[in-house]
């Protein structure tokens, strides 16, 4: 690792520590870990202090009303969590067109799965923590009703969701509660969330029960009875956090674990497995032609066949097989291909890594999909819902049919890496699609190349969008986009940062302690302890 190497224009070095860190796309969230760390909590206490921070304080990106997906260093072991919901029971191809839909809408009450960060939340502080969930939740609570600044990403995602709402509430009247509770922002103003603070007060107090069978649970399936939702209180009720084994690939010598489908992590991995025995000393145009190959071709196969994994007709073995991949690295040549995808949608997320000193260290990521989600607010609890239900195909002979009780196709994954059965560390890149394709780059910024965290971050990236469409940051070397270009990609150059994700890496050291880096390109913030 170059410790001292910054070659890029941001000016944010690395971060060393030795007793804890904690790294955020929001400050206030980063604080909130660093306090939990102070009082005695560990690394899972403080990721999920900051998880319930994010919910107040970046609303644009995530809530209570979301998802979650966790891989942490826990105790001398690696665990992974899927929070993710189901559809509701109703969920069918002749419920959405008897609500005179022949799609998917992104808006409104279909679209909403159940939830599953109130349960992420307790279950990860039964399991893992140091201290109790109503300890956890504190700085949050704090935050939402004492109120806190707006910042300027958030402030612009805040007033592009007003926008679009203001469009689509005629067409989705369920959706007109959340002018009440959100409304207007500019940055610097100061905002409150008191029905925020108080149901997170519910849910510390509950651990997160009032969700799926209290009160809360009684709030959430009124107003869908009131509005035209789906959702039913054995919906609900029936929700499960689900404890599961890391995927894995090894590359050159790291292994890169990521969380089994219905998550999009497998794609990273199987355009890392392509690529793997490739030598990239430099970073030229051959580098980057063959990293958006990669992309192209595992997104061919995870669009086409992940969902559920009780629903997939193909295994994780048979996408990850050695021979399968050597045989997709076979079909790169020296131009752009069109490799037959799905749909790349955009979407909002956040991430977070943390780590103690005891050597666990955690990667967790939470989403309400598309910004704030379906629209949908709860009344009288601030709960915003996630329209993950959004991804469902409608092509009845994908696995990822829409239909109920299932999960969705999932683009949040949180990443790991370890080496030789021992803790590297988290690592995560946000952003809908752009998910593994900054997975992939980030990577192979700290193996490849050997970059200390916050230059793994800081190198300008790509993401593929759309048949050779590949587009580009402003900070991209412009004679290798020539050279892309040449090679019959279609180059793009996009001038918004958060268009390329924003992400957190913490690396363990052999001496024990830590260095991590966080997104220069917009708010990103990390602390020590």
């Amino acid at each position: 690792m170059k410790h001292n190497n910054y070659p890029y224009q941001n000016s944010r070095y690395s971060v060393y520590a030795k007793n804890g860190m904690v790294a955020t796309t929001h400050p206030l969230a980063t604080e909130a870990g660093i306090e939990v760390l102070k009082q005695g909590g560990n690394a899972m206490d403080a990721a999920v202090a900051t998880a319930a921070t994010l919910t107040v304080v970046e609303p644009t990106s995530n809530g209570i009303g979301g998802d979650a997906f966790m891989i942490a260093w826990m105790n001398g072991e690696l665990h992974g969590m899927n929070a993710s919901g189901r559809s509701p029971g109703k969920v069918s191809m002749e419920t959405l067109k008897a609500h005179g839909h022949n799609e998917i809408p992104t808006y409104g009450w279909l679209p909403v799965n159940i939830p599953g960060v109130p349960a992420a939340w307790a279950s990860l502080i039964k399991k893992f923590g140091k201290l109790t969930l109503k300890e956890v939740l504190k700085p949050a609570i704090r935050a939402a009703r004492d109120g806190y600044v707006i910042t300027p990403t958030v402030a612009k995602f805040w007033q592009a969701a007003h926008k679009t709402f203001k469009k689509e509430v005629e067409n989705f009247p369920e959706i007109e509660h959340w002018f009440e509770v959100f409304g207007e922002v500019e940055a610097g103003d100061v905002k409150t969330l008191p029905k925020h603070a108080d149901t997170l007060e519910d849910i510390a107090k509950s651990d997160a029960r009032s969700f799926y069978e209290g009160d809360l649970a009684d709030k959430i399936v009124k107003y869908a009875e009131d509005t035209g939702g789906l959702i039913t209180h054995q919906d609900l009720k029936n929700f499960e956090v689900e404890y599961v084994n890391p995927i894995s690939i090894n590359y050159k010598g790291y292994d890169i674990h990521e969380i089994p489908p219905n998550g999009q992590g497998i794609a990273a991995l199987m355009a890392l497995g392509i690529i793997k025995d490739d030598n990239f000393a430099e970073k030229d145009g051959h580098y980057y032609h063959h990293q958006i190959e990669a992309m192209k071709q595992a997104f061919s196969d995870t669009t086409a066949y992940v969902s559920d994994s009780s629903h997939m007709k193909v295994t994780l073995e048979n996408l990850l097989d050695v021979d399968y991949l050597q045989a997709r690295r076979k079909e790169i040549d020296g131009c752009a291909r069109e490799r037959v995808h799905g749909d790349l949608p955009k979407g909002g997320t956040v991430y977070l890594a943390t780590a103690d000193n005891e050597g666990n260290m955690v990667s967790y990521i939470q989403s309400n999909y598309m910004g704030f989600g379906s629209g949908v607010v709860v009344p009288d609890t601030g709960i915003a819902l996630q329209n993950r239900g959004h991804n469902f195909s409608l092509d009845e002979d994908h696995p990822n049919y829409i239909g109920g009780n299932k999960k969705s196709f999932h683009t949040i994954i949180p990443g790991f890496i370890t080496k030789d059965k021992q803790p590297v560390g988290p690592f995560g890149v946000m952003g809908g699609f752009m998910q593994p394709q900054g997975h992939l780059q980030v990577a192979m910024n700290l193996i490849d190349h050997g970059m200390n965290p916050q230059s793994a971050l800081d190198a300008p990236r790509w993401q593929f969008m759309e048949g050779l469409r590949v587009d580009v940051e402003d900070r991209f070397p412009m004679d290798i986009a020539r050279e892309l270009n040449r090679r019959g990609h279609k180059i793009n150059v996009n001038l918004e940062p958060n268009h390329f994700g924003r992400g957190q890496v913490i690396i363990k050291q052999d001496n024990g302690s830590y260095v991590g880096g966080t997104e220069s390109r917009t708010d990103g913030s990390i602390s020590i302890y």
